[in-house]
């Protein structure tokens, strides 16, 4: 699993958590609908300024977005 898929992974388990679609959360962003569901799938390399709109949001920061990914992809790799 790479960073993209991992960060997808922890993306779609807050947005799920809070309640959210996708739709809500493109809203929320200013960012597309498309583009949240790209990045939930790992589709896409999102740039810092995406990554830092999703995480506030989804009411985190950046930074503990990036280390949740981290820890996905480090238990999904064993």
């Amino acid at each position: 699993m790479n960073l993209s898929e991992a960060l997808g992974v922890v993306v779609r388990e807050r947005r799920l958590a809070m309640g959210l679609s996708q739709g809500d959360l493109a809203i929320a962003t200013g960012l597309h609908k498309n583009f949240i569901g790209l990045v939930e799938r790992g589709k896409t390399a999102a740039a810092i300024d995406s990554v830092e709109v999703i995480a506030t949001a989804l009411k985190c920061r950046a930074s503990q977005l990036l280390a949740a990914a981290e820890r996905t992809r480090s238990a999904a790799d064993g």
